[in-house]
């Protein structure tokens, strides 16, 4: 077999997505342990406590115990090699979730047994629906009390609309949860809890016809656990491959991170049905063999190393194979670059890396080469177009209180629109041009203001303005510039220098629009202004 192809077919690249506080990063520690990756897991404490986790390393993250910032995990599991994005589990921070999901060939979805299928969840949900993304279910915490797995079943096709099937099956819940139940081969697995909340299967699985599983799970678990696995099987769907790496099946496995009853059983089976990076290929319809090598930027972060103060272009590998020192061609500046000082990052740890495979995610050090959405390839006939552009929501003016710092606060803007954390506006009216942050929602300011002053030792303010909608302005100048914006509207330019305008209203923005029938209000960039903001280098 060619190596590339089976260099390929051993990988899995896949996100997980969740709910805050549904067990994300416990989960992701988790199949970390099993990995080999790490030898303890972080200590997670309640949501209002401080949290530690391995995947989590913005200091903003421990102080405020969430996830927001996407990190990329890869280790080895029974001679596969697994890419585990770890995206932002806040739902302030639902572009850069989205972005990272460009580059995943398959989401793990978690479901809180207590919770069920939650806002977050559908959002994210819907993006993995859009773009085919084949979805796994964990549903997690039944060590909890809550609704029951046939009414999770239920929520998931009622909210989700998608059809479930069920690979294993609980066996009670809340304080009764003793292990799951695999349908499949029919055999129980039984766990019990060791010093340090860790868990260890007993020592023989047992058949669901063994006549001591009665004795060991008592009269009333066992009465329920076969009456439900006989339902099963009459009503219960089959599991169609097919159908899961279409994205119209979702598998669903039931268990709990943080005692790991169920978690080394889910992660086999997620191995043996998750879909490898040629099945990608295959889906994008791309005329391009495995072996010419291509990829593109999902994700860019600064100063992830404090003690360097650089940045780093995440890109997911699509073909070929990488190799260090290699020269390739960015697509969009149309520049030959030499790759000298490639990574492989585990949360803050990096190493150098030689040589990477399609599904493999390697940082290249960004001195402003590289951008969202670039595709690097060997190839010029090759252009992707992963990396989705997201309207704002929500805008704040960010005021500098050191003017003596002027060229780190304006490096600091630059550097974190660049990586998508934020939009960048200026406001036209003001001769000092004052910059307006436009965000998916409003945490992602406080992260701005704290990165600021830790790492360009700029401190700033926020100050939130009241509108709600933003369109882009689109016709003769002549035009734009004799708009009459009143005081519940004005113009900006976006960081290309396109007219923006912000509005407190969808009411506004429809006055706005019919009193100037020469100016189209767009929603987005036009075709010009995206054509522009690609070619643009800051």
């Amino acid at each position: 077999m060619n190596q590339v192809l089976a260099e390929a077919n051993r990988r899995r690249t896949f996100a997980i997505i969740s709910h805050p506080d549904a067990g994300k990063t416990t989960l992701t520690e988790k199949l970390l342990l099993y990995g080999g990756a790490i030898q303890m897991a972080g200590t997670v404490k309640a949501r209002r406590n401080q949290r530690k986790a391995t995947s989590d390393w913005m200091e903003l993250e421990k102080q405020r115990g969430i996830s927001i910032t996407s990190t990329v995990l890869q280790f080895d599991y029974h001679g596969h090699v697994l890419n585990l994005l770890d995206t932002p589990g806040h739902d302030d921070f639902s572009a850069d979730t989205y972005r990272t999901l460009t580059a995943a060939d398959s989401a793990v979805m978690l479901i809180d047994n207590a919770s069920g299928v939650e806002t977050q969840t559908k959002k994210l949900f819907a993006v993995c629906k859009q773009r085919g993304i084949p979805i796994f279910t964990f549903v997690n915490k039944m060590d909890t009390e809550g609704p029951g797995p046939l009414e999770i079943l239920s929520d998931l096709e009622d909210s989700l609309g998608i059809a479930s099937v069920p690979i294993n099956w609980p066996i009670g819940q809340g304080k009764e949860f003793k292990g799951v139940c695999d349908r499949k081969t029919k055999t129980v697995h039984l766990f019990e809890k060791e010093a340090h909340g860790s868990t260890r299967v007993t020592a023989n699985s047992l058949s669901l016809a063994d006549p001591k599983l009665k004795s060991l799970l008592g009269e009333v678990l066992h009465t329920r656990l076969l009456e439900e696995m006989e339902l099963l099987d009459i009503a219960g769907g089959e599991l169609d491959l097919a159908q899961v790496l279409a994205g119209e099946l979702t598998p669903v496995f039931f268990g709990s991170a943080l005692t790991n009853f169920g978690v080394s059983l889910f992660l086999d089976e997620f191995l043996r049905m998750a879909p490898d990076p040629t099945q990608r290929l295959m889906k994008m319809g791309e005329a391009v063999g495995i072996n010419e090598f291509s990829g593109f930027v999902f994700k860019i972060q600064a100063n992830m190393d404090p003690s360097h103060r650089d940045r780093i272009a995440f890109m997911r590998i699509v073909t070929g194979t990488f190799e260090k020192d290699m020269e390739v061609r960015n697509q969009r500046s149309e520049k030959r670059l030499k790759l000298t000082r490639p990574q492989r990052l585990f949360a803050q740890e990096r190493e150098t890396v030689e040589t990477a495979y399609p599904g493999d995610i390697v940082g290249l050090t960004n001195p402003g080469a590289f951008h969202l959405g670039d595709t690097v390839t060997t190839d010029p006939s090759i252009t992707y177009d992963e990396v989705p552009e997201f309207v704002p929501e929500v805008f704040a003016r960010l005021v500098n209180h050191d003017v003596s710092r002027l060229k780190h606060f304006e490096k600091g803007l630059t550097q974190l629109s660049q990586e998508g954390l934020v939009q960048l506006f200026w406001d036209v009216r003001s001769a000092r041009k004052e910059p307006i942050l436009g965000a998916i929602g409003r945490l992602q300011f406080e992260v701005v203001q704290y990165r600021m002053q830790v790492e360009y030792g700029v401190k700033t303010s926020v100050e939130p303005l009241p509108y709600e909608v933003i369109r882009w302005l689109d016709g003769e100048k002549s035009e734009i510039d004799g708009i009459y914006w009143g005081e519940t509207a004005f113009r900006m330019n976006d960081h290309f220098g396109n007219p923006v305008a912000l509005m407190n209203s969808e009411w506004n923005c429809d006055y706005l629009d019919r009193n100037n029938p020469k100016v189209n209000f767009l929603k987005s960039p036009s075709a010009s202004f995206t054509a522009l903001a690609k070619s643009a280098v800051t």
